[in-house]
C-alpha cells in the first residue's frame, strides 16, 4: 500500500485496547503508514501515559474492564484539546459512540474492525489535527503582527502603552491615540481591536486628512441614490460598515470643522443619517481615533471643538517617539529583519553591532516607520546574511546627517529663517512646545499659530 503519510511527520498514536490480538493488528496497520504506535492492553496504564506523554491521536475501545473508553477520551482532551480521539465500538453501542462524539471524539469505528477503514479514518483525523494546528499557528502570527506582541519593545515608555492597551481592550471605551507620524498608531488600534470582544467584526479605518468636507460626510455616513452628482446608487458609510466593530479615524485632527457638529451628534445618539436621507439608522460602533498632533493644542488654537475632543479622549494613549526609546531599536531591528527578510526571500539573518550603533544614534524623525523602511532598503539591496554599516542608506549615516542644510544662509527670507529656527528649537526640546516658546521668547499661542502657519507638526 502507498504511504499516504509521506509528506507529513510520523504521528504518535496511543492504542488502548484490552484485546491484545486486535490491539496488535491495529498497531501493525498504522505503523505501515509510518506512524509510531504505543499499545496498552491495561486501560489504566493508558491514563497514566496520557498524563506524561504527548500523543497526536488516541484510538480506544469504548467497552473495557476497569476503565472505559469515555474516561480515556476525557483524559486525552484534558491533557491536550488538540489530541484527536477515535473510539471503537460494537454494533450494539452506537448510542455510546454518539455520546463519545459529543464529548469530543473525532470519529468512531464499529466492530468487526476493518483495517482499511481504520487507516482511512486515522489519516482523516490526523489531517484535521494538522489543519487545526496550522490555524492556531496563523492566529499566533496574526497576534505577532497585530496583537500586543506586535508592539515591540521593553522600554518603560512602551511598556506603559501596552499596559494601558491591555486594560482598555476588553472594554467599549472610546480611545484617542496621539503620536507623531510613524509611531505606530494604527498598529496599536488593531492590537486593541484584536484583544477586544468585537475582534470577530470588521476593523474599519478612514483617514480624515485625505478627504474634503463633502466627501468625508459621505464616507462616514453613506448616501442615498441621487443625493449629489455622481451618486448613482445608495451606499453604506464607514459607520454602517463598522457596525459591531471599531471605526478607526486616522488624523482626526484634520477633520473639517463643519463636520464636527454632525459627528458629535452621531456619537451622542448612536445613529447616523445618510447624505440625502432623513431616515436615522442605529449603529453600534466603538470609536478609536488617532492624531499626529496634540488635539489639546488644536482646541486651544480654536481649530477643534472642545466638546468633540472630550468625547473622543475618554481614554488617551500617547505613543513615544522612537528617539525617546532608543533602547528598543535593537529589538525592533531584530523583529523587522526577520519579517522583511522572509517577505523578500532574502537570506539576511542579523545585523552587526556597528550598524546597530549607527541606527541607535540617528534621531528617526519618521519614527518606527522610517526605521522599518530603512531596514527594508538595507535587506533588499544586501548581498550577504548580515547587515553592516555600508548597507545603511547615506541619509542615515552620521557624516551625511552633518552635511544637511540646517544652517541659516544669506539670502534666506525672514519667513524661511523663522520656520527653520522654530523647527530646530522644537527638535532641540524633543517637541516640547512650552519649552520651545520659552526658549524663543514668544507666547505659546503665538508658537501654535506659527507651527500651523509653517506646517510644523
Amino acid at each position: 500500500m502507498a504511504d499516504s503519510n509521506a509528506n507529513h511527520a510520523p504521528a504518535r498514536i496511543l492504542i488502548v485496547e484490552d484485546d491484545r490480538p486486535q490491539a496488535d493488528a491495529m498497531s501493525e496497520a498504522l505503523e505501515r503508514l509510518g506512524h509510531h504506535c504505543v499499545v496498552v492492553t491495561e486501560p489504566r496504564r493508558g491514563l497514566d501515559l496520557l498524563q506524561d506523554n504527548g500523543f497526536d491521536l488516541v484510538v480506544t475501545d469504548l467497552v473495557m474492564h476497569e476503565v472505559d473508553g469515555m474516561q480515556v477520551l476525557r483524559e486525552a482532551k484534558e491533557n491536550d484539546p488538540a489530541t484527536e480521539v477515535i473510539v471503537v465500538t460494537g454494533h450494539g453501542s452506537i448510542e455510546t459512540a454518539v455520546a463519545a462524539m459529543q464529548a469530543g471524539a473525532t470519529d468512531y469505528i464499529t466492530k468487526p474492525l476493518n483495517l482499511g477503514e481504520l487507516r482511512d479514518r486515522v489519516e482523516k483525523a490526523l489531517e484535521h489535527r494538522r489543519l487545526l494546528l496550522r490555524t492556531e499557528q496563523l492566529s499566533a502570527q496574526l497576534d505577532e503582527r497585530f496583537g500586543f506582541e506586535g508592539i515591540v519593545g521593553q522600554s518603560p515608555a512602551i511598556r506603559r502603552v501596552v499596559q494601558t492597551c491591555r486594560q482598555i481592550a476588553p472594554t467599549d471605551a472610546t480611545v484617542l491615540i496621539e503620536g507623531e507620524s510613524g509611531t505606530g498608531k494604527e498598529l496599536v488600534a488593531k492590537a486593541i481591536h484584536n484583544n477586544s470582544p468585537r475582534k470577530e467584526n470588521n476593523f474599519v479605518a478612514l483617514n480624515c486628512a485625505a478627504l474634503s468636507e463633502g466627501i468625508l460626510e459621505s464616507e462616514l455616513f453613506g448616501h442615498e441614490k441621487g443625493a449629489f452628482t455622481g451618486a448613482v446608487s445608495s451606499r453604506k458609510g464607514r459607520f454602517e460598515h463598522a457596525h459591531g466593530g471599531p471605526l478607526f479615524l486616522d488624523e482626526v485632527g484634520d477633520m473639517p470643522m463643519p463636520t464636527h457638529i454632525t459627528f458629535l451628534r452621531v456619537i451622542e445618539n448612536r445613529e447616523i443619517v445618510r447624505v440625502g436621507s432623513n431616515e436615522p439608522r442605529r449603529v453600534d460602533v466603538r470609536l478609536v481615533s488617532a492624531s499626529n498632533r496634540c488635539l489639546d493644542d488644536l482646541v486651544k488654537d480654536g481649530t477643534f471643538r472642545e466638546d468633540l475632543y472630550f468625547r473622543l479622549k475618554v481614554v488617551r494613549v500617547v505613543l513615544p517617539l522612537l528617539r525617546d526609546r532608543r533602547e528598543d531599536i535593537p529589538l525592533l531591528a531584530e523583529h523587522y529583519i526577520r519579517r522583511l527578510a522572509d517577505e523578500h526571500h532574502k537570506p539576511v539573518t542579523g545585523i552587526t553591532p556597528e550598524a546597530l550603533a549607527v541606527l541607535g544614534a540617528y534621531d528617526w524623525p519618521g519614527n518606527v516607520r522610517e526605521l522599518m523602511n530603512t531596514l527594508e532598503t538595507m535587506i533588499v539591496l544586501s548581498s550577504g546574511e548580515t547587515l553592516d554599516v555600508e548597507d545603511i542608506p547615506a541619509e542615515v549615516r552620521p557624516e551625511e546627517q552633518a552635511a544637511g542644510p540646517f544652517d541659516l544662509t544669506p539670502g534666506m527670507s525672514l519667513d524661511d529663517a523663522e520656520r527653520l529656527l522654530i523647527q530646530r528649537t522644537l527638535e532641540q526640546t524633543n517637541g516640547n512646545r512650552q519649552e520651545t516658546a520659552k526658549t524663543l521668547g514668544i507666547g505659546e499661542r503665538t508658537l501654535y499659530r506659527k507651527i500651523k502657519q509653517y506646517g510644523l507638526h
